[in-house]
């Protein structure tokens, strides 16, 4: 392993649970793998969107729900391989600007999910900084327990983009797998938001 590995001792599942704590009607979308696990471990929610695939794409679902409805808080909660692989969706959703929306990356500094190779932001890639190069109102790096305490109070404000880079032990948790049913997931979901199922 290299010597520049830049890795947090947060433990993800304090963190997530914590950041759910009293979530009101907040819409989270789960990036794939573990950050869906956390997101279910901390309780199972109908305005909770599970991905099973998809990688790189949970940013971008995040802004195609904070668009559509921009009386919801959104927040996207996924890890550091997923946001390297939808690099791009930055730079989107910093040019959009919806006001509702959060992404929070996990970052443990690994590609957990095809093996555990260090990723980028365990070279010292730090993806805050780039949030805030391409626009995003508000992006910091967050290391213990007051910065999850304050990301949360800021979940519900409508002041623009937000962005945040969580950096957790590189290590695993027992997996809490969602329910893995996509039709399941996507009727509940949009049942929560008065939609009929399609």
């Amino acid at each position: 392993m290299s010597e520049l590995m830049q890795y947090g001792s947060l433990d993800r599942r304090e963190v997530v649970a914590r950041l759910l704590s009293g979530r009101k009607k907040l819409l989270v979308v789960g990036g794939i793998g573990s950050a869906s696990f956390d997101v279910m471990a901390a309780g199972d929610h109908d305005n909770n969107y599970y991905l099973w695939g998809a990688m790189g794409g949970a940013a971008m679902i995040g802004l195609g729900l904070a668009t559509a409805r921009p009386d919801y808080s959104v927040l996207v909660l996924t890890g550091d391989g997923d946001m390297l692989m939808g690099f791009g969706a930055l730079a989107t959703i910093a040019i959009r600007k919806p006001a509702n929306l959060t992404v929070a990356v996990l970052d443990n500094g690994h590609f957990g999910q095809t093996g555990w190779q260090e990723s980028h932001t365990g070279r010292g890639l730090a993806l805050e900084q780039v949030a805030r190069t391409c626009g995003f109102s508000w992006s910091d790096k967050i290391t213990n327990l007051n910065g999850i305490d304050d990301l949360r109070e800021r979940l519900h404000t409508r002041s623009g983009a937000k962005f945040a880079t969580i950096k957790i032990r590189a290590s695993t948790s027992p997996r809490v797998p969602p329910p893995r049913d996509g039709v399941y997931v996507k009727t509940r979901f949009r049942s929560s938001l008065g939609h009929y199922p399609i």
